[in-house]
């Protein structure tokens, strides 16, 4: 399953991310820190979708109540509420 999420409070503006299962395929961040979110999209294919949602959940960016990873949790739990 492809799905789209526009993330709120980050710099970047929206993730693309493929499942299969609960297994995370891709990830793809448009905008924000290039070289950073590229690390985190490697770092959690292959991954199952919760075990990612419980490790970056909550992170916050400098001053922001949200950050990147934080929304990336966001999206994980929208795409398998679908």
């Amino acid at each position: 399953m492809t799905y789209r999420y526009k993330t709120k409070g980050t710099c970047s503006s929206m993730i693309e991310l493929e499942l299969d299962g609960d297994i995370i395929k891709s990830v793809n961040f448009l905008g924000g820190c290039h070289g950073n979110l590229q690390g985190i999209s490697k770092l959690v294919q292959g991954m199952d979708a919760h075990k990612v949602i419980s490790l970056l959940q909550g992170t916050k960016c400098g001053f922001k109540n949200t950050s990147c990873p934080d929304q990336l949790a966001c999206a994980l739990k929208k795409a398998l509420e679908q």
